[in-house]
C-alpha cells in the first residue's frame, strides 16, 4: 500500500467519524449549546437546596411506601409456599425462592432510597460548606502572594 493510499484511507475513516460521534463540549463561541445564559459564574450545572431536599422527600416516601407495602404479600406467600411444599409439589419450593429474592431485591431498594433521601438532605448543605472552605483557602494564597510582592528594603512602595 502506498503512503498516499494510506492517507486517503484515514481521511476516509477521519470523515466517516466526524459524523457519526460527538462529544458533548461547549461550543467554540462559550455558549452554553443549551440555549441559557452563558454569562453565568457558575456554568451550566447547577442545583439548588430546595431541589434537592425535594428529590430526598420523594426518596423518603417511596422509602416509606416500601417498607411498610412491600411485604403485605410476605405472610400469605409463606404459607402457600409451605402448604404446596407440604402437598409434594415442586411449585412451593420455587415460590418460596421467589419470595426470598422479592425481600432481597424489596431490602436492597429500600436501603437505594434511604441512601439516595439522606444524600439529597444534606448534600447542598456540603457542598456549600466546601465551597467556603475553598474561597478561605483561595483568599489565605492571594494574601500569601502579596508579601512576596513586598519590598524589604522599602516598605512603603514595592
Amino acid at each position: 500500500m502506498a503512503w498516499d493510499e494510506w492517507e486517503q484511507l484515514k481521511a476516509e475513516a477521519a470523515e466517516r467519524q466526524s459524523t457519526r460521534m460527538q462529544l458533548n463540549q461547549l461550543p467554540p463561541d462559550g455558549g452554553s449549546g443549551s440555549g441559557g445564559n452563558s454569562k453565568t459564574s457558575h456554568g451550566d450545572l447547577t442545583v439548588g437546596q430546595d431541589d434537592l431536599a425535594a428529590i430526598g422527600d420523594r426518596a423518603f416516601a417511596l422509602f416509606d411506601k416500601l417498607n411498610s407495602q412491600g411485604k403485605v404479600a410476605d405472610a400469605s406467600t409463606g404459607s402457600a409456599a409451605t402448604d404446596l411444599k407440604t402437598q409434594g409439589f415442586a411449585l412451593g419450593g420455587a415460590l418460596e425462592r421467589v419470595d426470598q429474592q422479592w425481600e432481597k431485591q424489596l431490602r436492597s431498594l429500600i436501603d437505594a432510597c434511604a441512601h439516595i433521601s439522606n444524600h439529597m438532605e444534606f448534600s447542598g448543605k456540603v457542598h456549600q460548606g466546601d465551597e467556603y472552605h475553598i474561597v478561605g483557602q483561595v483568599s489565605s494564597i492571594a494574601t500569601l502572594d502579596q508579601g512576596f510582592d513586598e519590598n524589604p528594603n522599602n516598605p512603603e512602595g514595592r
